[in-house]
């Protein structure tokens, strides 16, 4: 029996390399079904024709077919689950995700094509519901579904989340098996814990993971890396947690160990304000991680409250000097277009901006989303009608109407920030000691400064100090290429293929 997990962004999202990625959880199902033989198929058919579309979903004619549904791809998923139902009208479609698990009643109106939805955490219900349907049976009395039943929608009752997450395979252990995937860019992208200790006003994760944070354990992370850097040949990763150092013990230890495994990777997280302190990003720092990621959101304290943020813009402030102390890079995330800001709040947010002055930063116009009290109580008001999401054709619902654009001011605070003193590097290393993302991120500054003799001296040490290390060889392998040094570079490239195999880039600078 064959299933097919796939995925499709909307059409004007399509050449965003980030929104046209599978959701990692789609991943996670197809490895959990694989683990115990089932024929199952990863499809990204984001960037596809609907003829090839038709063409794929002919040639696996899978038994079972879910679609993973999001706000943004909601009409496109539903098109998909259409087009799926008109070839195969015997195949069972399962609609999952952020958006189908709060709006079944939407996804199983009178004439979906959507046999049932799962609600929430879908391991567990999926691996069931496909056992039933191998063994000829249906999916009656399944918990964690809604489906139709004659004139109405049924729910069952609530599953129970897992409690080990340790006990699922890799979400990344079979993204062979897949159409339309860019496999190297999608295992770049990990998720080590499930939920999230806020609880924003704008944000469904509290609603979707039931208020509960659970981790994966630091060894199973350090695992699934190396698994991923031996058979993907990959030295990037993005830890896509809603708070990666939510559980500071497990951040730490997970750092000590990634440094005693020489894995030498660089990386990236999400964090809280109020989840950072300086001997963490230390530590962080030296187990290679090169940006860090916060949700500002506003510089005042009364929009702040009005976002359910439970943080304040001087809590902002000595994060945010932690970071840049320590050397990794700052990002943050700003709301704009919020209903009742005035120019005062705008000024704050602006004022905070110049006085953090962050690396680069994002500017979203605040919208509305399922499962969110933002979005309950603007039902419940009168200032949209429920069922805005099956009725407004655009990609997100803004909370200020029509999508606006981010005021210019704010864009200026974010861009127009001063270029970091090279000398902030001598003094990092005075602080940490020898630390290879301090190399790198120097090296990068550097070059972009027009100055290859010191980015070289940078990466130089890194071989010298590490030669296990592949960053040093391939960023000086690439500096060498870019000088015409071509000998030299491909010296450099062969040092990283003898550490990491399948290292993509480096292959690809040797032709092969």
């Amino acid at each position: 029996m064959t299933v097919l997990l796939a995925y499709i962004s909307a059409s004007r999202d399509r050449d965003d390399p980030h929104i046209s990625l599978l959701p990692t959880g789609l991943c996670s199902l197809q490895a959990c079904l694989r683990e115990v033989g089932f024929d199952a198929l990863l499809a990204n058919f984001s960037a596809w024709s609907a003829s090839r579309i038709e063409a794929s979903l002919r040639e696996i004619r899978p038994r079972l077919l879910v679609i993973s549904q999001w706000t943004h791809n909601r009409h496109a998923s539903l098109e998909l689950a259409h087009v799926a139902r008109r070839l195969d009208p015997e195949c069972v479609i399962v609609m999952g995700g952020g958006h189908a698990s709060f709006q079944y009643d939407e996804v199983l109106g009178q004439g979906s094509p959507v046999d049932l939805v799962i609600r929430g955490e879908g391991e567990a219900t999926l691996l069931e519901l496909a056992e039933r349907l191998r063994e000829g049976g249906d999916w009656s009395g399944l918990a964690g579904i809604a489906f139709r039943r004659d004139d109405r929608v049924e729910v069952t009752r609530q599953r129970v989340l897992l409690a080990d997450l340790d006990a699922l395979p890799f979400a990344s252990r079979y993204l062979e098996h897949s159409r339309g995937v860019d496999i190297p860019l999608q295992a770049e992208f990990m998720i080590t814990a499930r939920g999230c200790p806020s609880s924003c006003t704008f944000c469904s994760s509290p609603g979707f993971w039931m208020r509960r944070v659970r981790f994966r354990s630091p060894e199973n992370m350090l695992e699934e890396i190396l698994f991923i850097r031996q058979r993907y040949g990959l030295i990037y990763f993005s830890l896509r947690d809603d708070t990666f150092t939510a559980d500071r013990r497990r951040a730490l230890e997970f750092c000590r160990l990634l440094i005693r495994s020489r894995a030498h990777i660089l990386w990236n997280c999400q964090s809280r304000v109020t989840s950072l302190d300086e001997e963490l990003l230390v530590w962080m720092k030296r187990a290679g991680c090169e940006c860090v990621q916060i949700g500002v959101e506003s510089g005042s304290p009364r929009i702040l409250s009005l976002l359910g943020k439970q943080i304040t813009p001087a809590q902002v402030e000595a994060a945010a000097a932690a970071v840049k102390k320590v050397g990794i890079s700052l990002s943050v995330y700003l709301i704009s277009s919020i209903p009742g800001e005035t120019d005062d709040d705008l000024d704050a947010s602006i004022a905070l901006m110049k006085r953090i002055r962050p690396d680069d930063g994002y500017v979203s116009p605040l919208a509305y989303f399922p499962g969110t009290r933002l979005f309950q109580e603007a039902v419940s008001a009168g200032r949209v009608p429920v069922n805005i999401f099956a009725t407004s054709r655009e990609a997100a619902v803004y909370a200020a109407g029509k999508p606006q654009r981010p005021p210019a001011r704010l864009l200026r605070a974010l861009t127009g920030r001063p270029e970091r003193d090279g000398r902030c590097f001598e003094r990092q290393k005075r602080a940490l000691g020898y630390c290879y993302a301090t190399n790198v991120l120097a090296g990068e500054y550097f070059l972009r400064r027009g100055d290859p003799g010191t980015a070289e001296r940078e990466f130089r040490e890194i071989v010298a100090r590490e030669p296990d290390n592949p960053w040093g060889w391939y960023l000086l392998g690439d500096l060498l290429a870019e000088q015409g040094k071509q000998r030299g570079a491909a010296d450099c490239y062969c040092r990283v293929l003898k550490l990491v195999p399948n290292h993509g880039p480096s292959l690809a600078a040797l032709g092969k």
